[in-house]
């Protein structure tokens, strides 16, 4: 019997297949179709996606074909620096279009021993008490211990396990394309940033090649959300918009999206669970969307081969859910927000402005930013103390960084006393025995996801929370 069935061979399938391989977990990955999308929805990673991959050893994977950019007009296209001191090594934007993020993390789960089969389509599932059965659209089907659908927003998943998805369906639909266009560039951008001065949903720019990035918004909104926009689309809208059509043609690709916003009432169904688009979508501002998938999988994935290992304490699979289903509600409430915001109608526009003069304290801003790149979330863990709960930075420890001491996926017990010992969890948590200038605390656990599980210095409650999230001693 396979482990895990992922369905959806994006940047959110593909993480979970590179994590779960990390641990030793037979994975098949299903995706329907047979070569990878060449439409470039997401533009980049923030600061706590490239922090995971930093943990697994794969940052350098990243950084080297992407090109860094500044936090500023994150929220909502204000203008404004970013803060200073952010808590990250990485306090940018790394450029990188959705294509070669989605190839990078494939090689890694190539490498790392996944299946991934594609041309692979999901029709039909049933699951009972000791795995689930997929059926494809060949006549064949597969038989696993747990599911995950990382399908995307339209879900077969979802809809397969019954899961509702309710929220508000697309109200404002933007054109999106990759095009040549037919004036100089020194010409076609002080138009262009006219144009954005009132309307944040517009914006060309040079993409390579030749090409351009044609963002525009849409006459309406397309009931059949299958159908894609045509040349001619782009360029009515960019006359309506701009006052010319900037003489765009051979386009490379083009696409539309809403600002539809819905969450699964639900994550996981017994063996079943749903990641990234397939458990909540919103709109794109801010470039939330990629990352929060990403960061699901890392949520995922460790608890997942847990319980294929048979160590998972009680609960720790229902931890998922718990954690990630208040992280995307954040971001659909944010994403909502900025909506309103980037309208050119007079009261959002009232309220842009309100917001602008705020957002010139530092601690606004910094609040605004922190939530678009992920460091700020510190999960419920019932525990008093500000850290636990919290991710926590690269460390700077005698023997060099935090992160390389993470590449194994295991947990870890940080301890500056030396005193402390994981006792028969050393086959899950690693124990690290150095000192750090920037940890004002003893010692602290982490989890497989960098997140704080505990803050002490004594082995009686220390070994309480190793059992809470790694099981039974060995």
């Amino acid at each position: 019997m396979i482990d895990v069935i992922i369905a959806g061979g994006g940047p959110t399938g593909m993480m979970l297949a590179g994590e779960l391989r990390l641990h030793g977990v037979r994975v098949v990955l299903l995706e329907k179709d047979l070569e990878p999308t060449k439409v470039v929805r997401a533009l980049g990673l923030h600061a706590r996606s490239i922090e995971i991959l930093d943990q697994r050893g794969l940052a350098n994977r990243f950084l080297e074909p992407g090109k860094t950019h500044p936090l500023a007009g994150f929220f909502a296209g204000i203008e404004r620096p970013a803060p200073e001191r952010l808590d990250t090594k990485y306090p940018v934007v790394l450029g990188l279009p959705q294509p070669i993020i989605e190839r990078l993390l494939t090689e890694h789960a190539v490498e790392a021993g996944a299946d991934i089969r594609r041309g692979g389509t999901v029709t039909g599932l049933s699951q009972d008490d000791e795995g689930v059965t997929v059926e494809l659209a060949d006549g064949t089907s597969l038989r696993a211990r747990y599911l995950v659908g990382c399908d995307g927003g339209r879900s077969t998943v979802r809809k397969l396990a019954g899961i509702d998805f309710p929220g508000e369906p697309t109200r404002v639909e933007t054109l999106l394309g990759e095009m040549e266009i037919g004036m100089p560039w020194e010409d076609a951008m002080p138009l262009m940033l006219e144009v954005r001065k009132t309307q944040k949903r517009f914006g060309i720019g040079p993409y390579g090649d030749g090409a351009y990035r044609v963002i525009v918004p849409a006459e309406g909104v397309n009931e059949d959300r299958t159908v894609m926009p045509t040349l001619d689309d782009f360029k009515q809208q960019l006359v309506r918009i701009a006052g010319t059509d900037f003489g765009v043609h051979s386009p490379r690709w083009m696409s539309r999206f809403g600002d539809a916003t819905r969450q699964a009432e639900r994550y996981r169904s017994g063996r079943v669970f749903l990641a990234g688009d397939a458990a909540h979508i919103h709109p794109p501002t801010g470039g939330q969307g990629l990352n929060l998938g990403v960061q699901d999988s890392f949520n995922l994935g460790w608890k997942l081969a847990a319980a294929v290992h048979g160590w998972a304490p009680e609960g720790l699979l229902d931890s998922y859910e718990a954690e990630r289903h208040p992280v995307a509600e954040e971001v659909l409430n944010n994403t909502r927000a900025q909506i309103e915001l980037m309208k050119v109608e007079p009261g959002p526009q009232s309220v842009r402005r309100l917001l602008t003069e705020l957002v010139a304290f530092e601690e606004v801003n910094r609040y605004l930013i922190e939530k678009i790149i992920a460091v700020a979330i510190r999960y419920d863990f019932g525990s008093g103390n500000d850290l636990v709960g919290r991710r926590i930075g690269d460390l700077a420890l005698k023997r060099g960084g935090l992160y390389e001491q993470m590449h194994a996926g295991h947990g870890i017990l940080l301890d500056q006393t030396g005193r402390l010992s994981v006792g028969g969890w050393a086959d899950r948590v690693d124990h690290v025995v150095d000192v750090s200038e920037d940890l004002d605390a003893p010692a602290v656990l982490l989890r497989p996801d960098g997140h704080v599980a505990w803050v002490g210095e004594d082995q009686e409650g220390l070994e309480a929370e190793l059992a809470r999230w790694f099981g039974t001693a060995g």
